[in-house]
């Protein structure tokens, strides 16, 4: 008979990272869009506020409630005048009052400007935007003209048919319901400048939890990390959303400011600088972690971030794994293989904008095999690991005087983080 433990990845020997830092003192708040299954479960947060992606309109979360109290509800896109012309671009039918962000970010405040505890506290503001649909209120679309916005980068004519088909029938389901077959670069125009008025709505938040921080002299010992988990290729390539492997859907924005406490008191905080490391957003949890005190999980693929005085080391190639396409990296070429059996390489320090397949130009065959072969052992090695909570003979069974009794029961889930580790000293 198997039991659901109540806590499954405790079970598995894999706590959360709001769980680790909650058992060094830490309070723990998750505010916006968590994308946790299920959606109103805690994973290790101690307060939560509950405004989830922009498409799931049915989720009775707290914002659903905000919005009920003041008359309204989450509005699907096709709801909004000129949604499927504009190409999803559109004018919210809520006022920026009621907005998505508008109220992760005002919760946000409001846990901070209370918090008045002695332990330290570790919070993860999660804003809804930008996402499609591209609808941000009047307030902010006035801000950008669609003639200011750069051209989209033009598709790689013959190489990538099947993604740019994937990518029509996927954004023609309900969840969106906009056809972009037709897809020229007015569209991309009106819905860049929509999508930038979206990020303003996102830094307007962002400044009113900087001054909170500082009105409650907590700024200077916060650390502060800014990014994304994907971007939008907003009409490069002819593609729209997340889902490739392209710059404009995978390379995301990561600011980090370090607490003051980091530095020497008596000299001025460092300067601004951009570094060009490579790096991976699991990379955030790492450095969380280790700015708390507290030991990074061997079996974690994770590092602290440079350049902040905490011990790490150097990625000298990043992995991107998703449903039916995977990537390597090693910092000037990328080898991207997706499930429609394309494969795409390019060179991004003489190609940025990813237009010359390396694989149709007679690349060198030294460096496609090292990239092919990193993504295949990384394969090898994830469905490994993916199966490692109910495999039996991961250790050695033979002198196991318990094995070897009458009614042994198999356990399961298998606690991972020991299995992990030894799986990782072998390779």
């Amino acid at each position: 008979i198997m039991v659901q433990p109540e806590r499954l990845e405790l079970s598995m020997g894999m706590p959360t990272w709001p769980q680790m830092l909650a058992a060094e003192g830490y309070h723990t708040s998750s505010i916006g869009k968590m994308h946790f299954y299920p959606w109103d479960d805690a994973y290790g947060f101690a307060h939560r506020v509950i405004c989830e992606d922009k498409r799931w309109l049915r989720i009775e979360d707290d914002y659903f409630n905000f919005l009920k109290h003041h008359g309204h509800r989450k509005y699907h896109g096709n709801e909004h005048s000129g949604y499927q012309e504009n190409r999803g671009a559109v004018i919210s039918l809520l006022p920026w009052e009621l907005y998505w962000d508008r109220f992760v970010g005002r919760e946000a405040v409001k846990f901070l400007a209370s918090y008045d505890q002695k332990n330290p506290f570790a919070a993860m503001v999660s804003f809804p935007g930008p996402h499609c649909p591209y609808d941000p209120t009047n307030e902010f679309v006035n801000l950008f003209d669609e003639a200011d916005m750069p051209l989209s980068i033009p598709e790689v004519e013959g190489h990538h048919p099947k993604l740019r088909h994937i990518n029509i029938e996927s954004n023609k389901q309900p969840w969106n319901g906009v056809d972009y077959t037709e897809f020229n670069e007015s569209h991309k125009r009106k819905i860049r400048a929509h999508y930038a008025a979206m990020v303003a709505q996102i830094d307007h938040e962002v400044g009113e939890i900087l001054k909170v921080l500082e009105e409650k002299n907590m700024l200077d010992n916060t650390l502060i990390v800014f990014t994304s988990d994907h971007g939008d290729s907003l009409g490069d390539h002819n593609l729209i959303g997340k889902g490739t492997f392209f710059e404009s859907s995978c390379h995301i924005p990561l600011v980090v400011r370090p607490p003051r406490q980091n530095f020497d008191n008596k000299q001025p905080r460092q300067p601004a600088n951009r570094r060009t490391d490579l790096v991976s957003l699991t990379d955030v949890t790492a450095t969380l972690l280790a700015s708390a005190g507290v030991g990074v999980p061997t079996y974690m693929d994770s590092l602290p971030l440079p350049g902040l005085g905490l011990p790490t080391s150097k990625r000298e190639l990043l992995i991107g794994m998703l449903g039916g396409a995977w990537m390597a990296y090693d910092g000037e070429k990328k080898l991207a293989k997706y499930g429609t059996g394309e494969t795409l390489m390019f060179d991004l320090v003489d190609d940025p904008e990813e237009q010359c397949n390396l694989l149709k130009e007679g690349a060198s065959p030294n460096a496609w095999s090292e990239l092919d072969m990193a993504i295949t052992t990384q394969i090898m090695r994830s469905i490994e690991f993916g199966h490692l909570d109910k495999q039996v003979y991961v250790s050695d069974l033979s002198g196991d005087a318990e094995f070897g009794a009458r009614g042994w029961a198999r356990p399961y889930p298998n606690p991972l983080g020991d299995k992990l580790r030894r799986i990782e000293d072998i390779g």
